[in-house]
């Protein structure tokens, strides 16, 4: 479990692919990793295979390809980092389980003086759970919804402490990011489905 709170931004060192999925070496700031702890990388709750002073390495296999756009990450690519949450912090976003739901699509990005304003086009299963003021994670980042342009788009605003400590600040329009809609919401909305069926 996660909170969407990025605590630091690492940097890809290495890609290997295989016939079970692809290896990330990953730079990190990170002391005391340990060997099978869950780790959020752009979003996506990885184990952490190996680690030395200053990297890691994680496998993804086939399932989390599928469902992210993992595959297409190249050496130099930075990603948002958070260790799993701990019993007893604090739980400053919201509960993130690092599980992917889809991948969207940036539309806007715009630049206001006090804030950036990003509009996404989201798949089905994450609309269904936006609503405005409710919370959802981009990239791995607890962001909450600012308003719904349409049906399919959800638009988000980004303050200048996430635009300096995350990587939303290097998207720009037509990139795809990593979406898990609000945890609360999915379960209300199996719940409803149960119910009607």
């Amino acid at each position: 479990m996660f909170t969407g709170l990025i605590t630091a931004v690492g940097t890809v060192r290495a890609v290997r692919r295989g016939a079970d999925g692809l290896t990330l070496t990953i730079g990190a700031p990170y002391r005391r990793l340990e060997a099978g702890e869950s780790i959020s990388v752009d979003g996506a709750c990885l184990t952490v295979e190996t680690c030395r002073r200053g990297a890691f390495t994680v496998h993804v296999i086939q399932t989390s390809l599928d469902r992210t756009h993992i595959g297409s990450y190249a050496v130099g690519r930075k990603v948002n980092l958070e260790r799993a949450l701990r019993a007893g912090e604090r739980l400053g976003g919201h509960l993130v389980q690092g599980h992917v739901d889809g991948v969207g699509t940036i539309l806007t990005f715009a630049r206001r003086e006090d804030a950036a304003l990003m509009d996404i086009r989201v798949p089905a299963e994450v609309a269904e759970v936006s609503v405005p003021l409710g919370s959802i994670a981009v990239d791995g980042v607890s962001l909450t919804v600012t308003a719904r342009p349409a049906p399919d788009v959800v638009q988000i605003s980004l303050i200048p402490f996430t635009l300096q400590h995350t990587t939303l600040s290097l998207r720009q329009s037509g990139d795809p990011v990593h979406l898990e809609g609000d945890t609360i919401g999915k379960y209300v909305a199996a719940l409803m489905k149960a119910r009607r069926s």
